[in-house]
């Protein structure tokens, strides 16, 4: 197959791409805008492949993408190019809404016009639009884990985006007949993140001796997935997922912030220990952000039950793995990146 990847330059998508060079025999072409969160040294393994391409694209220009789709006429879109920071879309929310609605709404469009293009060769497409479990909102302690009938209730710029473009996809299978799926994840975490996120960041501060900065009480609980899992999971709903369906991904893994953070430092203290204290020393609660969600966690029967597919990592060997990149690989990270 020929599988069209966008945001293919960042953390998952540059994952995925490694994934299907690696293990699997089809094409595959990049669309990346290459924004200050994408790495293309994180394809360095697979950028010679021959079956491998990279377009340097934004998903908001329209002509050019409808150029792309009628190039290669991609078997299989995957979607992940995205705006995904929260804290940066509480700063500036118009990013999100035209990346995640706007850039979403090209994609079908030229997935639709060039099946309609297409339709007497008897194409087979599908379009598999890749989100968050943020759309759902969040949950008491006591509440059900997210399930894939859980009403959405987004919090952030960032989440509201997401849901926006969940229900726009859904929409172009019900009214054009635009084949889809949609798959919704909880927190990803592993090598080549950017350190904006929780875990790098928090790796970095550490052994850069920075104060590792914890919103309110550090009691959000999240539910953590391992990337290389998480791309394994997408690629078996891309191929063996039932149109018109959507799956959660989950890493049955709920731990909370400080917990984290802690188990971060303790692994530090273990590998590269400092001579007269300890990196828990670093730990410093902040005031939280506005509309923090509190509980994150994902039902993932569906997946299993129907697709037979199960995360192999568990928190304790996917963080010490995630940790020995970040020490073997922090100078990949511009030193001018705030972390």
């Amino acid at each position: 197959m020929k599988i069209l990847v966008t945001g293919g330059a960042g953390f998952i998508g540059s994952a995925l791409i490694r994934y299907l060079i690696k293990n699997t025999d089809n094409d595959v072409i990049n669309l990346d805008k290459l924004t200050y969160a994408s790495n293309l040294s994180s394809l360095d393994d697979i950028k010679e492949s021959g079956r491998y391409r990279f377009e340097n694209i934004d998903i908001c220009n329209k002509n050019r993408l409808s150029e792309v789709f009628l190039d290669y006429r991609p078997d299989v879109v995957m979607h992940l190019a995205a705006e995904s920071h929260v804290d940066n879309s509480i700063k500036a929310p118009n990013k999100f809404l035209k990346t995640n609605i706007i850039g979403t709404f090209n994609l079908l469009e030229s997935s639709r016009l060039m099946i309609k293009d297409l339709k007497s060769d008897n194409k087979k497409f599908i379009f598999h639009h890749i989100s968050t479990d943020e759309v759902y909102g969040d949950l008491n302690e006591d509440d059900e884990k997210f399930s894939e009938e859980t009403p959405y209730a987004p919090s952030s710029p960032y989440s509201a985006s997401k849901a926006s473009s969940d229900h726009i996809v859904r929409a172009w299978f019900r009214t054009y007949d635009l084949p889809i799926i949609i798959t919704n994840c909880s927190n990803n975490y592993g090598p080549y993140q950017f350190p904006e996120k929780l875990i790098p960041s928090t790796i970095l501060k550490a052994i850069n001796g920075k104060q590792i900065s914890i919103y309110g009480n550090g009691q959000q609980i999240r539910d953590w997935l391992f990337v290389d899992d998480h791309v394994q999971a997408l690629y078996k709903v891309a191929t063996e997922g039932k149109v018109g369906e959507t799956y959660n991904i989950g890493g049955n893994c709920e731990k909370r912030n400080i917990e984290v953070v802690e188990e971060i430092c303790s692994l530090l203290d273990e590998i590269i220990p400092l001579k007269d204290a300890s990196y828990h020393k670093q730990i410093k609660f902040v005031s939280d952000r506005p509309g923090h969600d509190q509980r994150y966690a994902i039902n993932s029967s569906k997946i299993s039950n129907q697709l037979g597919w199960e995360p192999k990592e568990t928190f304790d060997s996917g963080i010490k793995k995630t940790v020995l990149w970040y020490l073997n690989n922090h100078n990949l990270f511009n030193k001018n990146i705030k972390i």
